[in-house]
């Protein structure tokens, strides 16, 4: 059937259905539509035909965009209707980043608190599941080398695999590190991609420039893919090092899904008890921000290696 027969038929079907005797205009208009209706679809545009009794409107274009709900500091956020102590609970609730006063709906969240928790959601699978950009690894001149995790599948159901470096790795080590350095830093992404996006540019500066200020040797900095914390241990006993620093992605919550963490260890051996690092996590814009928890970890690393111990047995 030609299109001038096929909008023939539809205006004589639109004007039984009495759609806009008052606008034959907007009768032609539709049936125009309904003829391109095929094509149209093809192309990924929805056209709609009007029901009985509805004049047909111009479209109106929206120019704005919806909040970025991601953007809403849940510690200033407070909803409860009616409360009895407004103030002080607030106070108190902005020294805890939790989803605390956010009111109710009946026995329900509310819809803006429902929606912020399934954007947390949605940004703690995006930072365990995505791999960190290898081009932004590089901008930070940093190598890449990878454990015996040969997929992000791997390293999530085989942690063992992620604290053993494949042998090309150790390889890439032992020719690109400086031999036996004071202090060894390298990054691994850990279980939040986005954690190094966030703060390594910063994080590492400030870590190397505080070791600098101490007259602290330091070796060649680098990242490891798929790693995890123990994976330094290997590391340690590759390249010689007094001290072992990991920058390492932290499992994401729902308050944050950029923390990051420092796990630091003097003479670290593969095989030696958790109990022998030393931790500072939080790392990320909510908690201790990048720069302050740099120069916070090169004063670590300058009292271990005064005192010749890391982990319990290092009183801070």
């Amino acid at each position: 059937m030609e299109a001038k027969d096929l909008k023939s038929i539809i205006e004589q079907v639109l004007q039984e259905m009495n759609v806009s005797s008052a606008d034959g205009a907007a009768v032609a208009k539709a049936a125009e539509a309904a003829v391109e209706a095929p094509k149209a679809a093809s192309e990924g545009i929805s056209l709609e035909i009007p029901k009985k009794g509805v004049k047909l409107e111009p479209s109106v274009i929206e120019d704005g965009c919806l909040p970025d709900i991601t953007e809403i500091d849940i510690r200033t956020q407070y909803l409860v209707e009616n409360p009895v102590n407004k103030e002080a609970y607030a106070d108190q609730k902005y020294l805890a980043p939790c989803r605390l006063g956010i009111g109710k709906a009946g026995a329900r969240y509310k819809t803006l608190p429902q929606l912020e928790f399934r954007a947390a959601h949605s940004a703690a699978q995006d930072a365990v599941f995505n791999d960190v950009d290898e081009d932004f690894v590089k901008e930070q001149g940093l190598f890449i080398v990878q454990t015996q995790c040969d997929s992000k599948d791997t390293y999530l159901t085989r942690p063992d695999l992620g604290r053993k470096l494949s042998p090309e790795a150790v390889e890439t080590i032992k020719e690109k590190c400086k031999k036996n350095p004071t202090v060894q830093i390298y990054v691994a992404d850990g279980l939040s991609s986005a954690a190094v996006a966030a703060n390594i540019g910063d994080l590492l500066p400030a870590i190397l420039q505080g070791l600098e200020s101490y007259n602290i040797d330091y070796g060649t900095p680098f990242f490891v893919k798929y790693g995890r914390v123990a994976v330094e241990d290997e590391i340690s006993e590759i390249t010689g090092a007094d001290v072992v620093c990991t920058l390492i992605g932290e499992r994401p919550g729902l308050i944050t899904a950029t923390s990051m963490s420092a796990y630091i260890a003097y003479k670290a051996t593969v095989g030696m008890p958790e109990a022998r690092r030393t931790v500072l996590s939080n790392i990320h814009s909510a908690g201790t921000v990048p720069a302050e928890a740099g120069a916070h970890i090169a004063e670590i690393i300058k009292i271990m290696l005064e005192r010749k111990v890391s982990g319990t047995e290092l009183k801070l």
